[in-house]
């Protein structure tokens, strides 16, 4: 049916890869691409997919990102590099006519902070240009986005208040180690929290705010306020929400790494001079921490993600929560990846999928909740990111 182009040969460029493969009659051809070919190559061989070929590019680079798309000609650009580049791959895009997809939206390289201005700028060029963009086709941001999107289509004429949670009690063995990119897991988790509430968003210090949360088959783990990207795009898609946080799990022992990984400088953006050497400190920690697409072999446990809702339905208020469990083990053995990289790789794939067949496809730049979450919620059901709805339950709003 269509060529696609996956650019990033992490965790979740392998399980795009893998899943992708798996459906040739959708995925005609897919390439896959990032700086270091041999990665890529690695991948290519354990898929063992005729269809999958690989190839270097250096995705900072829009001239060398331009040769590869025009050499391949793909019909969609599978962005799961890192979030500095998606600006880069956009404009390589928007000059070879080709539409866009990607799980994380851009942030600067010399700044922590995450927003979709910038990617909400190119809305005009991708209509002008008849190309589709689809932003944060992740779990979260994506999946929740889609999860929220089917809540308002099926269950409430008025969100009023959106809680996403996002557990992972899985057990890697490693003293410390990040279940993605840690450059971008650091910074993520280390900013300053936020929240809408109001009207307005309120800024809170960095795990001000934490509470203890009940999650399915796992029980109660401790659950702490951050900023997360979907809130920004779903409060504007959805105006009703009076209230939207996202609450995210972590243990002790992490929090005490990262409290001592800030306190010695190692979290830091900015450059250094080193023997000589600019090096940024973050990036240096990224190359001696465990890669997280080596961490599966391991891990166990499960992750469980979802959104708790509370809003109106003719009249009458409605308790709701949909969410999902992943297992790390059950994921290793499919796709040799943990949980993390394949609760993300799995929506990209499905979300290219959804553009291929016309389900999601009209020009301009989309957050995933403005597309029909029906065929998607039906897919995610039936390529292994199962889910389950709960009605009238406490919802643990404070």
């Amino acid at each position: 049916m269509g060529k696609v182009l996956i650019i990033g040969a992490g965790g979740v460029g392998t399980v795009v890869a893998h899943k992708m493969a798996e459906l040739p009659d959708v995925f005609s051809e897919i390439l896959l691409a990032s700086r270091t070919k041999s990665k890529c190559d690695s991948i290519a061989a354990r898929i063992g997919s005729k269809i999958v070929k690989t190839a270097q590019v250096n995705a900072d680079n829009v001239p060398e990102l331009v040769a590869l798309i025009r050499s391949f000609q793909p019909d969609l650009v599978v962005n799961v590099a890192l979030p500095y580049q998606d600006l880069t791959i956009m404009d390589a895009c928007l000059e070879t006519g080709v539409s866009y997809l990607d799980t994380a939206n851009y942030e600067p390289l010399d700044e922590a902070k995450f927003e979709y201005k910038w990617q909400w700028a190119y809305r005009e060029k991708f209509e002008k240009a008849g190309l589709t963009a689809i932003l944060g086709c992740g779990f979260d941001p994506g999946v929740s986005g889609v999860y929220t999107a089917y809540a308002a289509k099926h269950h409430f004429d008025e969100i009023q208040y959106l809680d996403i949670v996002d557990c992972n009690a899985g057990n890697h063995g490693k003293a410390f180690a990040t279940n993605f990119n840690p450059e971008i897991n650091i910074r993520e988790v280390t900013q300053k929290g936020k929240y809408w509430e109001n009207g307005q968003w309120i800024m809170t210090e960095p795990h001000e705010i934490h509470q203890p949360l009940t999650y399915p088959r796992i029980g109660e783990k401790e659950s702490y306020l951050i900023f997360h990207e979907e809130l920004e795009s779903l409060v504007v898609n959805f105006p009703t929400i009076r209230r939207a946080r996202f609450w995210m799990t972590f243990g002790q022992e992490y929090l005490t790494h990262l409290r001592v990984i800030q306190n010695i400088g190692m979290a830091g953006i900015q450059p250094i001079n080193y023997e000589g050497k600019e090096i940024v400190p973050i990036q240096f920690l990224k190359a001696v921490l465990p890669k997280p697409e080596e961490l599966g072999v391991n891990y166990t446990g499960e992750t469980s993600i979802g959104c708790r809702i509370k809003g109106l339905k003719d009249g009458k208020e409605v308790c709701y929560y949909v969410y999902n469990n992943c297992s790390h083990e059950a994921a290793y053995a499919e796709t040799g990846t943990q949980a993390i990289s394949y609760t993300t790789g799995v929506p990209a794939m499905i979300g290219a999928k959804m553009y291929l067949e016309g389900k999601w496809k009209k020009p301009g730049v989309f957050n995933v909740e403005e597309f029909d979450p029906d065929p998607f919620m039906k897919a995610l059901n039936h390529y292994g990111l199962p889910w389950y709805e709960l009605f009238d339950v406490d919802l643990e709003f404070d």
